[in-house]
């Protein structure tokens, strides 16, 4: 319960809780503070560490994440995470925290560069990495989810309860610029970091896929100031209906996304993506709840109706994107799934041709907005060979999202070629070298006799040795064959016989995730966690609750 609430250990001496277990279980004496401190959770550590070394030694390919959560506000000035996504031998990808660290307020970019080779080092995987995905140090400093301007409904009140609403509602709109220049704005110091960061962790690295869609979506909504006041006038609303209207008939209407409702806004209406699944769900209904609710001056008028469905039909391909890419993580932090950046480049591609035929009357600064951000954050995709290369590698795409596939063969070739080799990568060599001193070897197959030369067999031919296939050929027939919705794992696990050489790229190519990580969201409840007021937790305890928690599934089933 500590680890997966990260609750501070002090709990388990306070009274109430002691009282709860005398009543549920008379006969148990939980385990005192210090205890539980010095000595369970440093070995719950420990052996997390072993489990995470021992998988990642036998991965048969994997990349690396790395978090940087700094916060300015608290005496600890934040905390670094190392995920490796990793290619298990049962061919699925996995995942896990290999160390969260805290910074100090005195922190370098050289320290944390130094702390992330060290924690590669401990774990065996320095120089195995195929990519890491890493923002640009300045995008790292304090960025927060991005939420609609304007838009504060209850269960994302952070303010005292008898702080005025109308204040909450300015509020939140500075807190959201504020936002866009702590993750994106640079002073001279920032800048050099920034440089430094780059240098050292080398080319390999890519930007977080999600994160630059997020981004993307934030400096668009900002772009537009008039949004601002139509989601605080439909805030006001929804807030005024949730508490005039009876809660059975709300929870049919907006299908149990509201605070009276059997599923909590807390924890799922916390960034714009949930938010705008709010407000379509509010304006499909919204001459039905005027009748019932009588709002009176916050009445939603035509032209804030027809604005809002704007911003609504305008952000629904991002919307698909983020859900395509996030999925069930958002609803459950601890879920296995992962996605991979093949997803990335079709996603650039749809959102690039919506905003190309869309025409707004009444949000052209937001169409504007959202188009220049595009180009400058994901345009770049397209360009990329590793992304042209994980696209091309998933068995949906293949090719058929090329206007010019004769150049993207050309790129594709170019970039598997450096990948690709005649024989086994050498992280694979050691892979099976580490796996046959663990494992007993398998007793060899038994031979036919009919495969021995014989003179009464002389008659048939022998068989042809097969000739190895040339990368171009490989990537030749790979393209004719029809795309599938097979997933791109399964397939290929399929096909490694038949396309050796793809096979290699693509599974090295596919532990890149294209969304946040685990610990990333695991920030996020940290960051409520610590603020000033709730400051109970130290910060020796939370980088190991952090880390327990994230591994919690490979140490705990």
């Amino acid at each position: 319960m500590i680890v997966l609430d990260l609750q501070p250990v002090s709990i388990v001496e306070n009274q109430g809780f002691r009282e709860l277990l005398q009543l549920l279980e008379p006969r148990y004496t939980p385990e005192p503070q210090h205890y539980m401190q010095g000595q369970l959770l440093p070995a719950y550590a420990y052996q997390a560490q072993l489990a995470t070394r021992q998988a990642v030694a036998s991965a048969h390919a994997l990349s690396l994440s790395l978090d940087l959560w700094r916060n300015q506000s608290h005496t600890a000035s934040g905390y670094l995470g190392v995920t490796c996504h990793y290619l298990a031998s049962d061919w699925q990808m996995r995942s896990a925290l290999l160390a969260c660290l805290p910074l100090t307020c005195s922190s370098s970019v050289s320290r944390v560069l130094s702390d992330f080779d060290e924690v590669c080092h401990s774990h065996g995987v320095s120089g195995r990495a195929f990519c890491v995905v890493a923002d640009p140090f300045s995008a790292t400093a304090t960025a927060r989810p991005c939420c609609l301007p304007g838009f504060l409904v209850p269960p994302l009140l952070t303010s005292r309860q008898d702080d005025d609403p109308a204040d909450q509602d300015l509020n939140n709109g500075k807190h959201a610029e504020q936002w866009i220049s702590n993750g994106h704005g640079c002073n001279g110091e920032d800048a050099d970091w920034g440089e430094s960061w780059e240098q050292g962790l080398g080319v390999c690295r890519v930007d977080c896929f999600s994160r630059s869609l997020e981004q993307c979506v934030r400096e668009g909504l900002f772009s537009s100031p008039q949004i601002s006041s139509a989601l605080t006038k439909v805030a006001r609303f929804y807030n005024y209906i949730t508490s005039a209207v009876p809660p059975e008939k709300l929870i049919q209407l907006f299908d149990g996304w509201l605070p009276a409702g059997t599923r909590n806004l807390h924890d799922t209406a916390v960034d714009w993506a949930a938010q705008l699944k709010v407000l379509r769900r509010l304006l499909d209904s919204v001459e039905f709840l005027e009748e019932m609710s009588s709002p009176g001056e916050v009445a939603l008028s035509s032209s804030e109706r027809a604005l809002l469905r704007e911003l609504i039909d305008i952000l629904e391909p991002f919307t698909e994107a983020w859900d395509m890419v996030h999925g069930d993580t958002q609803r459950d932090p601890q879920t296995d799934r992962h996605v991979s950046i093949s997803l990335a480049l079709p996603c650039v591609l749809g959102l690039r041709k919506h905003l190309s035929e869309t025409s707004t009357p009444h949000c052209p600064a937001l169409l504007l907005g959202l188009s220049q951000s595009l180009e400058r954050l994901l345009a770049p995709i397209l360009e990329n060979p590793l992304y042209v290369t994980a696209t091309t590698l998933d068995p949906q795409f293949k090719l058929t999202w090329s206007s010019n596939p004769d150049w993207h063969k050309q790129v594709l070739i170019e970039e598997l070629s450096k990948h690709c080799t005649a024989s086994p990568p050498a992280d694979l060599n050691t892979d099976f070298h580490s796996q046959s001193q663990t494992l007993p070897t398998p007793a060899p197959s038994p031979v036919s006799s009919l495969s021995r030369p014989c003179k009464l067999f002389s008659f048939i031919k022998q068989r042809p040795a097969t000739q190895a296939k040339s990368l171009e050929q490989e990537l030749s027939v790979y393209l004719r064959e029809e795309p599938t919705d097979e997933e791109a794992l399964h397939y290929w696990r399929r096909k490694a016989i038949d396309f050796p050489l793809l096979a290699q790229v693509a599974k090295r190519a596919f532990t890149i995730p294209a969304c946040d990580t685990v610990v990333e969201s695991i920030f996020s409840t940290a960051r409520r966690l610590l603020l000033p007021e709730r400051g109970h937790i130290l910060p020796k305890n939370l980088e190991t609750l952090i880390y327990l928690k994230a591994n919690y599934k490979l140490l705990w089933t």
